[in-house]
Formats: structure tokens, C-alpha cells, sequence
């Protein structure tokens, strides 16, 4: 009897600690859709020092289809400095988010005018609208520790009007042009196939 009672005891306090552990997950949860969310408030309000304040003491910036990777908050900084040049009037559109257990996941749409040096490129006054996807992890304060972005960086080079598909005649030209070696070894392959030399015996 003694051993039941105990049983039944121990029940409803091993229920109410699942519910607190619940609980505070949801809570990190949504604090750390709040953080991201004032990040790309931040974003959008071209305020540097706002952006900043939302990572935490270790902080890293991976541009992705570029391979760059900045390093502490000294190089995220220097990351939305060249950015802001670049689109002075930049917008960040949230599409969609997603929400893991270690990271946020948030599709965004980005618009802006090209008014400012950007990867060696002078301002074209080119309007860029581009997909992205943002990953963002935390530390164990929910600041942000980093966020790593993936987008289709060919789309960004055709809107600033520096890169063409192969297929159009301005794409063949400039590939021609830029990659002379490339196309002269794609011309001599295709040229051994319809007149095959003597094999070797």
C-alpha cells in the first residue's frame, strides 16, 4: 500500500516538470524569434549599431555563395558596412520562418538600388530583387552567435547587368571573351567526337 501511495504520489510531479521544461523551450522559442526579428528591424533601418547589439560577445557572418566568412564583431561589422554602402535603401521582406531547436530559418525577400561600390563593382543604380535564406544560431543567452546566408548570387549579378546567361548571344559573347581557354577545350572535344582520330594500338 505504502509502495503505491508513493507511486501515485510521484506522478503528478514528474508530469509538472515536463510542463516547465515545455515551457521554457517555448519560451527560448519565441525569444529568439524576437531577436531576429529586431535584427532585420535593424536590417531594414540601416542602423549598424542596432544590428550589432544583437549578437552576442562571439559573433560570425557566413555569405555563403561567396565564401566569405567575417569572424568576430569587428568583422560583422565590417560585413553591414559594405552592405549599407551598397544599398543604402536596403529592405528586407520576412516570406516565411522556421523553427529548429538549435537555429531559426527565415526566407526573405531583398530589394535595394545598387548606389555603392560592392565586390569591386562601382554603382550601377540598378534595382536588385533577390530570394534569401537566413540561418541564425544562438548561445546560451539567445543573443545571436551567427547567421549564414544563402542566395543565388548569379540572379544578383544579371540584375546589375554583369553576368548573362550562356545561352543568349551577350552570354556566348562574354564567355567567349572572359574564358577563351575554357571554350577553345569544349570546341576540340566536340570536334574529336564527329572526326575521331586513329586509335592508338
Amino acid at each position: 500500500m505504502f509502495l503505491r501511495l508513493l507511486y501515485v504520489s510521484r506522478r503528478p510531479i514528474q508530469q509538472s516538470v515536463r510542463v516547465m521544461t515545455a515551457s521554457l523551450q517555448k519560451d527560448r522559442q519565441s525569444a529568439r524569434i524576437a531577436i531576429v526579428e529586431r535584427h532585420i528591424q535593424f536590417e531594414n533601418e540601416h542602423d549598424l549599431e542596432g544590428v550589432l547589439s544583437t549578437f552576442g560577445e562571439n559573433a560570425q557572418y557566413d555569405d555563403e555563395p561567396w565564401d566569405e566568412h567575417y569572424k568576430g564583431r569587428n568583422g560583422v561589422r565590417l560585413f553591414y558596412q559594405q552592405l549599407m554602402s551598397a544599398l543604402p535603401d536596403l529592405e528586407i521582406d520576412i516570406q516565411r520562418r522556421h523553427v529548429a531547436d538549435e537555429a531559426v530559418l527565415v526566407e526573405v525577400l531583398i530589394r535595394g538600388t545598387h548606389l555603392g561600390a560592392w565586390r569591386g563593382l562601382p554603382a550601377t543604380g540598378r534595382r536588385i530583387q533577390f530570394p534569401l535564406c537566413g540561418v541564425y544560431t544562438f548561445d546560451s543567452d539567445d543573443h545571436l552567435v551567427g547567421e549564414r546566408i544563402y542566395y543565388d548570387r548569379g540572379t544578383v549579378l544579371k540584375q546589375l547587368g554583369v553576368f548573362h546567361e550562356p545561352g543568349t548571344v551577350l552570354g556566348q559573347i562574354s564567355t567567349l571573351v572572359a574564358h577563351p581557354i575554357t571554350i577553345a577545350r569544349a570546341l576540340g572535344r566536340n570536334l574529336r567526337q564527329y572526326f575521331p582520330g586513329r586509335r592508338r594500338t
